[in-house]
Formats: C-alpha cells, structure tokens, sequence
C-alpha cells in the first residue's frame, strides 16, 4: 500500500475535491463508492449480532436485502474503476505488459489483505478461510482489469452472457458428486462440494465450514458483475454522446437488467450466497440507476454540497474496510472488569455501558453500528483534509 498527497485541490461551492482535480475522474464514482462502504461498515459492525433490524441482515437464503446490494455494488464499482484507471494504458498496447503486472501485483495485495485479516490475531494456518470478500474483490479486479485491455465491449458483453447461462447450466444440471443430482441447496449444491474438495472445510466459511457465500464457483458469476461495471464505465466515457443521454441510456439498461433478473429469478431464484444469475442482473441494473443518478447529480448539474461524507469516505475505502474489521479485534484483546465483575472485551464492555441501558436491543445495536460510522468519518475526514489517500 502506498499513501499519496495530493496538493492541487480544487473547490466547487464549499466542498473541496481533490479527486475531481484530477482529468477524466468521476466524482459520482467516488461518492458512490462511499456510500456502499458506508453501508458496509454499517452492516458489518453492529453492536450486537444477535439483534439486528431484518434490512441490514443478509436474505437467510433465495431473495434480496438491501444488505445483500452492498458487496454487488463494490464490484460493480470495481468494474467501472478500471475503465477510468487502465483506459491510457489499454490505448497503448506497447505498455500492456507492464500494465499487466500493475494488476497483478494490486491483486496479490488485496488477496493478502484478505488473508491477513481472516488470519489475525490468531493466524492458524490450519483453520484460516481463505475466500473472503477482499480475495473476491482481488480475482474480481484481476480478471475485469486483463479483459478491459485485451477484449471489446462485444466480446465482453458475450462473456458476460455466456458466465451468467454456464453457471445456470452448470448449478441446476449438472449431478452433485456424492450426493446426486443438481440442487440449489446450501451444503449441497455444486459450488459447495467444490470448495470442500479443493479448499477443505477447515478454510471456509466459519459459520457453516460446508460451504462458502465467497466460494470458487460463484466467483465466476461475480466476474459477471464486474463486466457490466466494465461497460457501463465504457458507456460513460463516450464524451461524443451528450450526458442526458448517457443517463437516459443508463437508466434504460439498468432497468432492463433489473427486469431480466427478475424474469430470470423464476427458474433460478436471487440469491446472494450462490451469486446466481438473475442476482447479478438484478444488483447489476440498481447499481447502474444508482450511478446514473449520481452522475447526473454530481458530474453533470454539479450539485455537490451534500457529498463531503461519502466522498471521504470513497477515496478511502479499501483502508476504512480493512481497519474496521481489525479495530474492534484488536479493542476486545484488552480485557477489562465488566458489571458482572466478570473480565470482559473493551469493545463490549464501550458497548454494554454506553449503548445497552439506554436503548431498547435492536436500537442499542443500531445505534452502536451509527456511532462506529461516524467515528470512522472523522478519521477519514482529518485524512481527507490532510490529502491522504491511502492506495493499493
């Protein structure tokens, strides 16, 4: 990881942007990449998981959440990154080794990160899980990255459909070794005896070790899900067509994906944890209405004084990600005297004194959850004022 200061900062009313100095960048990607994180953090720190409002849980299954919209959505954004990020490079084809292994080196760290925090504190290699949501991102942004330079928007568009009817096929067709033929279960489905075969159940997934909602089979699908943050950055970058109808078009796709997911859900259901099919064009198309609409509102008429929050939180996301799920470890490692005089984590002991007298449960756990957001703000945002962006 490498930190950068960047001293030309440019103002648009009484926000600063720093990112948006820079040519071609869209500040509507930034403040979308925020607020997914901001949920992120929201929903992976609540102050206690056995009390959580049902929008900010996962779908115990087949369905949708507004929960299960927040990883699609990074990916997605990942997906339209790379357009913006590797757009000189794949212009010069004399540059593609080099670019290539830019790319691969940004996706050996992220797959570290990942590692190191399933590893932390214990680190028991024996037991580590090895997919996870950054080793997702990492494979995620390899493959997206390689093809963006070496493939068109029609072979990515064709790619596209042949990942999402291949793992349809390949999920409700072909027999379960061991257990028979084709099924969308949980423990039982294709995806999750491959992952036990190739990784082992001591290396997945903690709460079931039989299967894993980042596993290897439903990373192919999730390829899917950066390839239309792929084109729908392409889209965005065709300064020859005029914003409205960038927008328009927008709009339309994301609408159409989002029918088509639904269409789709009859014969293979939304689902999350297997990244089916229809989840892909289902999340694919909110996330595109989501940047268009942030495009327009940012980009193109400039209405920016409401963005500071996200926007700080966008350019560094990957660092607030990393730190908030070692922070609260780290806290419940110091061990103090709680009321039942018992020894107990800082972190729950912050959480029991300050939260729990004075909220019902389900409001004591949100209000932990706000609390962990906003404190994570202020420290982005002393970055941000500071011009520190953290990069991978």
């Amino acid at each position: 990881m490498q930190t950068t200061t960047q001293a030309a900062v440019r103002t648009t009313g009484t926000v600063p942007l720093a990112e948006a100095a820079q040519p071609g960048r869209l500040v509507s990607l930034d403040v979308f990449r925020g607020l997914t994180v901001m949920a992120m953090i929201l929903v992976n720190n609540p102050g206690d998981w056995g009390h959580i409002y049902a929008p900010l849980e996962h779908a115990h299954w087949h369905g949708c959440t507004p929960t299960d919209l927040i990883f699609p959505f990074f990916l997605f954004i990942v997906g339209v990154s790379i357009t913006y990020a590797l757009d000189g490079a794949r212009r010069q084809p004399e540059t593609h080794g080099r670019t290539f292994v830019r790319i691969l080196k940004r996706a050996a760290i992220l797959f570290g990160l990942g590692l190191f925090g399933a590893l932390f504190p214990a680190f028991d290699f024996s037991t580590v899980r090895i997919p996870g949501v950054l080793a997702r991102i990492a494979v995620v942004f390899l493959v997206c990255g390689m093809l963006f330079l070496k493939t068109s928007r029609r072979q990515q568009i064709g790619l596209l459909a042949f990942l999402l009817v291949f793992y349809n096929v390949l999920l409700q067709l072909v027999p379960v070794p061991g257990y028979g033929p084709a099924n969308l279960e949980a423990g039982t489905n294709l995806g999750a005896w491959l992952d036990r075969a190739v990784l082992g159940e001591a290396h997945l997934w903690k709460q079931s070790r039989t299967w894993d909602p980042e596993g290897l089979l439903s990373t192919l699908p999730a390829i899917g899900t950066g390839l239309l943050g792929l084109l729908a950055g392409q889209w965005l970058r065709r300064r020859e067509v005029e914003p409205a109808t960038r927008v328009a078009w927008l709009f339309m796709a994301g609408g159409g994906c989002v029918l088509l997911g639904l269409i789709w859900n009859g014969w293979f259901p939304i689902n999350k944890s297997l990244w089916t099919s229809s989840f892909v064009l289902y999340t694919g198309g909110l996330a595109m209405a989501v940047l268009a609409g942030l495009y327009w509102l940012t980009d193109v008429q400039g209405y920016r004084g409401w963005i500071k929050a996200p926007l700080v939180y966008g350019v560094n996301a990957i660092t607030v990600f990393f730190l908030s799920g070692l922070i609260p470890r780290l806290l419940n490692m110091i061990k103090v005297t709680g009321a039942d005089g018992q020894p107990t984590g800082l972190r729950n002991w912050l959480y029991a004194t300050f939260f729990v007298p004075y909220f019902s449960p389900v409001n004591a756990s949100l209000a932990g959850a706000i609390v962990c957001v906003l404190i994570w703000l202020g420290v982005l945002w002393l970055m941000y004022r500071r011009n520190i962006i953290i990069k991978v």
